[in-house]
């Protein structure tokens, strides 16, 4: 069963001389010339730079091997004259307090590895700048030669091998096509490709895919997971934030083929372009995609090193291929990045508007051009009438003077209530209670959902008709209060007296009425009320114990309310007045925050007007005003125009106008976005990292010293993150291109030319195709950073368009494929396993771009999640079925089918995703309801399209989901297969109801379920074929 068997590779152990990071098919004992970047290099960094390379507080002995002219200096090379070098002779030596490595180090170099150290002596011990430090050249390439397979070619004739003869049409269409798109071809797409005879059909092919909106979604997988886009923010609570549309301009971008300078430019300084677009400005979220907390308790220096240090990493690892994150603590043991250069990097990005320890704000609003026209209409509707109210308002006049003296009237009248202090205060969800010096009451600590003040007073006034409830702002509250809730509200759903007398009986106290100076009208649609009323707290809780008094938007303000007794109380001694005050609403600690107790014997000022709630300052203000004395205050004159009734009318358009347009924006998508701000952070050098060490030199944004050959960033001004993007794009970089070209090779070979893709550094390896790199580098800054065409010349190679399959000669002598001589194969990443399944049964919802979406998920999978807590509900209609690159990417639960499938949490830069062959992935092909949903609904196609025979269906199967018609015995397996499980379940007719009862979509009625489900088993067996999981 040829197809059906995963191919086993029996790897020789022939000479692959990997000497370190380096790769060559070079013996070390060949007669060769040992070159230093090669050879030699590779293995000083990985065994001697820790202690003798470019970080001077590890250094031992004073000893550098990084730099030629100290090792010869020092006598630890002589040039030409290994027998004097002792270098060479502590490599030989066998005493262990001359060795060296020393042992301790538990790192030894080979034989041959000697042997090439004394040989290079011996041939004058030339150095070499590292590889990927030297600007790229751009070696001639023959004209008309597809320039990968000149260079391939030249070093597989060097070493005597051919390439591999070009794979059939079939496996071409699907290569392309899972390269390209990332999804598999169709029968129909494959079969025209085959029948094309035209000479172009191929390049034909791949221009098409190429134009499909779907090739930008199949480039971004990579792309999001070196850029670390995640839904939510990480740390702690791992809360959600808005950075969705950043994923859309990430497609949109490679779609419309835009040139990677432009791509790095906007993503790093979208916001500092003279006039940004709002994709400009998107593109910037790049910046803010990182780690970050909303912890209280968290330190906000802490984190505010912690966002610097993870920006430079994933700048330096995305463009640069460094590993500069080697550099927080001290200068980098193996590379030549100085700490300061690290802390330099960091400082371009300390302008970055954001809060440290804080909720993400919600972000820019990302329009349509149809959406900014509608917001633009609102917005000048809105003026209209703000400007309207603004004008000099004729019904007010003579009006103010009386509404002054009444609140001044009403607060004068406030000297009748007497104060009350609690002989003892409870809370009954134990939050703290603390009797202020104005006799106010604070509360403070725990804050549960609900609550009971239970508040025992021992003096009141004789024959006491009336209660009141002062609802008080604090600083301490949030919004200031007076309630703790987040928007400073509170609802008090009932209050409840009675008197306990001396000899422990209880008299019991009625309210008659209850009335407030404002009562809540908003977000009472289930109140039954119909607003958070005052007699509401008095109800006996009728209605419900949820509602009560509430006073929301006039957060801030001092409130009242009076609670009239039904029958005068008068304590004797010893007696006590218990009043609870019962906040049973339930929702985020809607409790009094600050609140004090009067009382009244006066009914007069019981039934009186109240006043008007208002700040502390504007209550002074009154009660100080004296008719004819002094002019109000502006903030006075404009509080009495927000509650006069004669402008009720017009402050109404105005809240239907804020209302719409704040309305309107709730359909428009977010997204984070990079400001700079005027005054950056101080970025500082940190001995050994250490954020409490605040004694290192302060630095300004500046470029890494020892990347800087040949480029000359402006002078006459402090240099800011478009400088940055700018260096990191220039000719005189030799990085960047490198290191873009050696990703995206690994994407289209399954390996980069050099291996490390996320490390060009010392500690890298060496490219096996160093001359086809650089030409690749060259051309791609040459072309106008144009990836298509990179791309392009890529798969119209004749290296690519390899067999992956070798004979077991050449399998032996390179079977890591490091020479090219055949096509590389590998299971498909994590997103597309899941968008290959979806698109074979039919069920893929192929819509580009939108918000992320929830695929099922095991329950409880979340169940720790917490802060708050929270649940997940998967996406429903077609929203389930899109592709794998829109799941929610939930950084500290990690979808656990992604996580199968070696999908990283991106919690940071990801340039190299590994690709594990582990039991539980065909676990979660087999189980997961996605798979099993996919696999009925594939059944159920196979029974209606696939033919009326049990062989016909098979072969239909087989040709959908691998584009080739099944062989005999791949056949009778399946026959064998299906007649088993339909004998199965036509004897367990419940178990076949159950499985097709898995997943959203109804299954087809007219058909016997237990053939169905036998089907369905047949489906779940071609999904995880290795075929089908296979790019090959």
């Amino acid at each position: 069963m040829p197809h059906l068997t995963r191919p086993l590779c029996c790897v020789a152990s022939l000479i692959v001389g990997l000497t370190g990071g380096a790769w060559s098919l070079r013996a070390a004992s060949s007669p060769g010339p040992v070159l230093f970047n090669r050879d030699i290099r590779p293995v000083l960094s990985d065994k001697c730079y820790a202690c003798h390379g470019p970080d001077p507080a590890h250094r031992k002995g004073k000893l550098r091997l990084d730099l030629r002219d100290e090792a010869v200096a020092k006598g630890a090379i002589v040039p030409g004259k290994p027998a004097e070098s002792k270098l060479i002779a502590r490599l030989f030596s066998t005493d262990p307090d001359e060795q060296m490595p020393p042992p301790e180090s538990h790192k030894t170099l080979t034989p041959d590895q000697k042997a090439m150290f004394k040989r290079w002596v011996e041939s004058g011990a030339a150095y070499q700048k590292h590889w990927s430090y030297e600007p790229p050249i751009r070696a001639a390439v023959p004209a008309g030669v597809n320039p990968i397979d000149h260079f391939v070619g030249a070093r597989l004739r060097e070493l005597g091998l051919k390439p591999s003869p070009e794979a059939d049409r079939r496996i071409l269409s699907r290569r392309l096509h899972w390269d390209l798109v990332g999804l598999p071809p169709t029968p129909s797409e494959v079969e025209a490709f085959e029948k094309d005879a035209s000479k172009d059909a191929y390049r034909n092919l791949a221009e098409r895919l190429m134009a499909s909106p779907h090739y930008g979604e199949r480039m971004a997988i990579g792309w999001l997971d070196v850029a670390r886009f995640a839904d939510t923010i990480g740390y702690h609570s791992d809360n959600p934030r808005n950075v969705w549309p950043y994923r859309n301009y990430v497609i949109d971008s490679f779609n419309h083929n835009k040139p990677f300078d432009l791509f790095t430019r906007e993503q790093i300084a979208g916001d500092l372009f003279p006039h940004p677009t709002q994709e400009q400005r998107v593109a910037s979220a790049f910046n803010r995609l990182l780690l970050t907390t909303e912890e209280g308790g968290a330190q906000p220096k802490d984190y505010e090193v912690r966002m610097m240090t993870d920006r430079v990493r994933a700048v330096s690892s995305i463009w640069l291929g460094q590993t500069l994150g080697c550099a927080q603590c001290h200068d980098h043991k193996f590379d030549p990045c100085k700490q300061r250069d690290f802390y330099s990097l960091g400082a371009f990005f300390a302008d970055i508007q954001e809060g440290i320890i804080a909720p993400r704000e919600p972000g820019m609003l990302v329009t349509t051009d149809a959406q900014a026209a509608e917001l633009e209409r609102l917005d000048k509707e809105l003026k209209r009438v703000e400007k309207q109210y603004e004008e000099p308002q004729p019904s007010l006049a003579g009006v103010f003077g009386n509404w002054l003296r009444g609140q001044r009237d009403a607060l004068l009248r406030d000297q009748a209530w007497v104060a009350l202090r609690p002989v003892a205060s409870e809370s009954a969800g134990g939050a703290t209670l603390d009797t202020q010096k104005d006799l106010s009451i604070l509360v403070s600590g725990a804050k549960p959902d609900k609550d009971t003040y239970t508040l025992r007073l021992g003096e009141v006034p004789a024959k006491t008709v009336a209660l009141r409830l002062e609802a008080m702002p604090h600083d301490s509250l949030p919004s200031k209060g007076p309630g703790r809730a987040d928007n400073g509200n509170f609802v008090v759903s009932e209050a409840l007296a009675h008197v306990l007398k001396s000899d422990g009986s209880t008299q019991a106290v009625a309210f008659a009425s209850a009335r407030a100076g404002f009562e809540q009208t908003q977000s009472a649609d289930k109140n039954p009320y119909k607003a958070w009323l005052a007699a509401a707290a008095i109800d006996g809780d009728a209605k419900g114990d949820k509602f009560g008094w509430a006073v929301l938007p006039e957060v801030g303000k001092r409130h009242q309310m009076v609670l009239s007794l039904k029958s005068p109380v008068t304590l004797e001694a010893q007696d006590i007045f218990v009043l609870r005050l019962k906040q049973n609403n339930g929702d985020g600690s809607h409790t009094l925050g600050r609140f004090r107790l009067s009382a009244t014997a006066d009914a007069s000022v019981a039934e009186s007007a109240l006043p008007s709630p208002m700040s502390e300052d504007l209550v002074s203000e009154i009660v100080a005003w004296k008719p004819g004395s002094n002019e109000p205050s502006p903030k006075l004159v404009a509080f009495h125009k927000g509650i006069a009734p004669e402008l009720a009318g017009l402050r109404q358009q105005i809240a239907d106008a804020r209302k719409a347009h704040a309305d309107y924006e709730k359909g428009i998508p977010r997204c984070l976005v990079s400001t700079s701000t005027k005054e950056a952070r101080t970025v500082r050098i940190l001995p050994r990292g250490n954020w409490m060490i605040e004694t290192g030199e302060i630095l300004k944004p500046a470029l890494p010293a020892y990347l800087m050959t040949g480029y000359s960033p402006p002078k006459d001004r402090p240099l800011n993150r478009m400088d940055l993007a700018d260096w990191l794009i220039s000719r005189q970089n030799p990085l960047t291109a490198r290191v873009v070209m050696n990703r995206v090779w690994k994407q289209f070979f399954g390996i980069g030319l050099s291996k490390s893709v996320d490390d060009l550094g010392l500690q890298g390896e060496q490219p096996s195709h160093p001359e086809l790199l650089d030409w690749l580098a060259c051309e791609f800054m040459e072309s106008g950073w144009d990836l298509k065409h990179m791309i392009g010349l890529m798969v119209d190679s004749h290296t690519y368009k390899q067999v992956s399959t070798a004979p077991a000669k050449l399998l032996q002598q390179d079977p890591y494929n490091r020479l090219l001589a055949r096509q590389g194969r590998w299971r498909l990443d994590a997103e597309l396993v899941r968008d290959n399944a979806l698109s074979i049964a039919g069920m893929l919802e192929l819509k580009i771009g939108g918000p992320s979406v929830k695929p099922y998920q095991p329950d409880g999978y979340w169940e720790n999640l917490n802060f708050p807590q929270r649940g997940y509900d998967a996406s429903k209609d077609a929203d389930q079925y899109r592709r794998g690159l829109y799941t929610w990417w939930q950084r500290s639960y990690t979808h656990p089918s992604m996580v199968a499938f070696d999908a990283p949490s991106r919690e940071e830069c990801s340039a190299d995703r590994p690709r594990s062959n582990i039991p539980q992935q065909a676990l979660v092909l087999l189980n997961d309801p996605t798979y099993v949903e996919a696999a009925r609904v594939f059944a159920a196609r196979i029974v209606s399209e696939g033919g009326a025979s049990v062989d016909a269906r098979i072969r239909w199967a087989w040709r959908t989901a691998a584009q080739r018609p099944p062989d005999s015995q791949e056949l009778a397996t399946m026959r064998a297969l299906l007649a088993k499980h339909l004998a199965e379940y036509r004897s367990d007719r419940a178990a076949a109801e159950s499985l097709l009862a898995t997943g959203l979509k109804p299954f087809p009625r007219d058909v016997d379920p237990a053939e169905l489900a036998a089907w369905t088993s047949v489906a779940r067996v071609i999904l995880n074929l290795h075929e089908t999981l296979t790019r090959s």
